[in-house]
């Protein structure tokens, strides 16, 4: 294969289900980088390898806040454009300050004070699913409450609104509307954050959404737009991306059993199995936004001129045959395992310790409750959903 005879349309191969594409550990094999053409904006540099992801997410000679200012003409995986003003896209000092505010609301001793709560509500929901009796769709009665309720325990969300909420994200992150839909969809949220804003400003609870308000008006950092892009990534990353990890990693493990096996024989292995998951399992179908090149870099022959944009494929990083042994292999017994799943460098995941907790209880309270749990139909019938930026099934109907 040579990346420089053909550019491949990205993302490479059937991302609907969790395997790779071979072409990922061909172009590792040949280049830190490669060359794709994305589904908007035109083509981009893919970062493919451990070392190069982690290079384009951390040296500040990339610029997030580049890839915004190009609109419609960034390579990206999605028909909205990436958002001016977040946080997703801010560089040095803004982002630093910014990001200051988030870990004030999102301490490891805040997160930690949940883990009771998010046990009572994967109690409960398991408790329905008994009560409905074998087989239950473990999507309906588990995955997609479970982030939901979470999320929104954290933010204060009033429950009256949970509902309007699911539909909201659901929707800006399911990648096959048309530019004019997302950005109204986008539109509608906003609308709907504002309200609350000013709800938590005229009554501060003990979340994460208050504690941010209090920090605007007491500080007078954050603007009002700021404020927003935060909420925004904050639930919308802590609903779908939880809700499809929680149905990727059962299926993955039902699929497996010699691995299932270690976890039903060792319980206290769920911790180390959930960051073996996170590495081996895709959680994307690609890198959604990219960052532009202040200057020209050079990744070993390949160099990014200044001005060409590099999108991070993190599912490619963390099967690096550089980095893991048997990177295509799932290993719960793998130790010090350094994936990217949560991102690298000043734009790591700031919500990765709640995502973690959320998938330690969900997977080990499962496991433990429902020794027996299999897939209700052969592996090869699950249905998967296609077309969306986050992988997932359609439903995943187990048994017990």
């Amino acid at each position: 294969m040579s990346t420089q005879e053909t550019t491949p349309q990205y993302p490479v191969g059937d991302t609907s289900r969790l395997s790779a594409d071979p072409w990922y550990s061909a172009a590792r094999e040949e280049a830190p980088m490669a060359r794709v053409r994305m589904p908007y904006g035109g083509e981009a540099w893919l970062a493919v390898r451990h070392s190069s992801v982690r290079t384009a997410q951390s040296d500040p000679r990339f610029s997030r806040a580049a890839t915004a200012e190009l609109g419609e003409a960034a390579p990206r995986m999605v028909p909205g454009t990436p958002p001016v003003g977040s946080v997703l896209t801010m560089d040095g000092a803004d982002h630093t300050r910014v990001r200051r505010f988030m870990a004030k609301a999102f301490t490891v001793r805040r997160i930690e004070q949940l883990r009771p709560r998010v046990q009572e509500i994967v109690d409960g929901l398991l408790d329905e699913m008994a009560a409905h009796g074998s087989p239950a769709d473990l999507k309906k009665f588990v995955a997609e409450p479970l982030p939901v309720m979470v999320i929104c325990e954290v933010l204060g969300i009033p429950a009256a609104e949970r509902a309007d909420f699911r539909v909201l994200t659901e929707t800006i992150m399911s990648g096959v509307f048309t530019s004019d839909e997302a950005q109204e969809s986008i539109a509608k949220f906003l609308g709907y954050l504002n309200g609350l804003v000013a709800a938590k400003r005229a009554e501060p609870g003990d979340d994460v959404l208050s504690t941010l308000v209090t920090a605007v008006d007491r500080e007078d950092r954050l603007s009002e737009i700021e404020l927003a892009s935060l909420a925004v990534a904050l639930l919308v990353g802590g609903h779908e991306t939880i809700l499809n990890t929680v149905l990727n990693f059962t299926y993955t493990l039902l699929t497996t059993p010699d691995e299932l096996a270690k976890l039903h024989e060792r319980p206290e292995l769920i911790n180390q199995a959930v960051e073996e998951l996170l590495r081996h399992v895709p959680i994307n179908s690609g890198g959604a936004f990219g960052t532009v090149a202040k200057e020209d870099i050079e990744f070993g022959d390949v160099v990014v001129r200044a001005g060409e944009t590099v999108v991070a494929d993190i599912a490619s990083a963390n099967r690096d045959a550089g980095v893991f042994a048997d990177p295509d292999v799932l290993n719960l017994d793998r130790k010090g395992i350094q994936h990217l799943t949560f991102g690298f460098g000043p734009h790591h995941c700031i919500g990765a310790q709640l995502a973690r907790m959320d998938l330690q209880v969900a997977l080990g309270t499962l496991l433990g409750r429902f020794p027996g749990l299999r897939l209700a139909v052969p592996a090869e019938e699950v249905q998967w959903r296609e077309g969306v930026l986050i992988r997932g099934v359609e439903g995943l109907v187990v048994a017990w």
